[in-house]
């Protein structure tokens, strides 16, 4: 009994001893994968994550240059959608991260991409066209605004802005919202709306933030947001107006497309300061008043059409397709437009797929609202 339980004894000792080191081997291994490496050349800079540091770990006490020089590489390989992602995901890492990702990444009018929810409400570029894809849903009244991923009408892209349309009795609404399953104006999403008047050839267009310093919200009750989340000194309660788009009368029943004309306050942009490592704040932008009016179509002879030149943007005719050009812009120099240069046009290419081309100074909420009010019936005008 005795040679027994010694032999029992041994063996349990053993085991205990073996069970010991594959638990401190397995702690070892979980806490060397908490150990963040970042490899940028031939410099490794390893560290372990500071639960004291707010939860943002050694990636907030790189050198800011070392931090600048990784996001430029990554936002001048990754220039399109989906990989563009990886410059949003640069921003995502820490405070320190997103003020040099604020810093170095240019905005549309320079840039000519989409990076950010605030480029939506930026002016685009200056000499190419951003091109875009606005998708309809005739059962439940949604539009869908896309960033198009190519030069194919087949392929959605990034997904940027959606609105529904709403009817008040005789007066219709779209409300625009960064996301499509929550358009409310109570919503965090919320970014303007479009308001029609009865005839619905006057369309008044909404901003969720004041478009300038000192800008009042509108004090119709239709326009108010009363949800409480959304009182702040930071973000003001309400709408406020920035523009109208008005359809002038057809009262001869002329033949021929609608005529419009837009008023907007459109933000223009200083000129851009040298990208350097210390983190400086950007210049501000001041709004300026831009007049917008349909470019005259040319008759066919050979077809028998009114036509226009959409360089192949738009496939299907129809009496909603439009160019835009300025007879004021103070994005120009003097102030004012050429007349000549389409700033937004928009084209059918399917039963309920439509283009939308914008440039500066249009952001991509102003020309997305515009092309809103070309959809449905105007007896009036046509």
């Amino acid at each position: 009994m005795s040679l027994r339980r010694s032999f029992l004894s041994r063996r349990f000792n053993t085991r205990s001893k073996s069970l010991n080191q594959f638990t401190s081997s397995d702690n070892a291994q979980f806490k060397s994968q908490q150990i963040c490496t970042v490899v940028h050349g031939n410099e490794d800079v390893t560290s372990e994550p500071d639960g004291n540091n707010n939860g943002e770990g050694s990636w907030s006490h790189m050198l800011p240059e070392l931090i600048g020089e990784i996001i430029k590489r990554v936002e001048a390989s990754e220039d399109r959608w989906p990989f563009r992602q990886s410059v949003v995901a640069c921003g995502c890492v820490c405070k320190k991260w997103r003020e040099v990702v604020k810093e170095l990444v240019k905005p549309p009018v320079h840039a000519g991409n989409i990076t950010f929810p605030s480029c939506l409400k930026q002016p685009g570029p200056r000499d190419t066209p951003l091109q875009c894809l606005i998708k309809r849903n005739k059962k439940n009244s949604m539009f869908y605004l896309y960033l198009a991923a190519s030069s194919s009408f087949t392929e959605q892209g990034k997904f940027l802005l959606a609105a529904r349309r709403h009817r008040h009795g005789a007066h219709t609404e779209y409300i625009i919202s960064l996301d499509p399953n929550d358009l409310s104006q109570g919503s965090n999403a919320y970014v303007g709306k479009l308001s029609s008047d009865f005839l619905g050839t006057k369309f008044t267009i909404y901003d969720s933030q004041p478009p300038h310093n000192g800008a009042k919200h509108s004090s119709s009750k239709s326009t108010r947001r009363f949800t409480s989340k959304q009182i702040s000194p930071q973000v003001p309660a309400g709408n406020f107006e920035i523009g109208e788009v008005c359809y002038k009368f057809n009262l001869l029943k002329s033949r021929g497309p609608r005529r419009m004309v837009s008023s907007l306050r459109c933000p223009v942009p200083d000129e851009p300061q040298e990208a350097g490592p210390k983190l400086t704040k950007s210049k501000s932008i001041v709004a300026g008043q831009t007049l917008l009016r349909n470019k005259a179509p040319r008759w066919h002879e050979h077809l028998q059409c009114w036509c226009l030149n959409f360089h192949g943007r738009v496939t299907v005719a129809s009496v909603k397709n439009f160019q835009l050009v300025a007879t004021v812009d103070p994005s120009q120099p003097g102030g004012r437009g050429d007349g000549e240069t389409v700033l937004l046009q928009f084209g059918k290419v399917g039963d309920d797929m439509f283009t939308m081309d914008f440039r500066q100074p249009l952001s991509a909420f102003h020309a997305f609202a515009i092309c809103l009010t070309s959809f449905g019936t105007k007896l009036a005008c046509e």
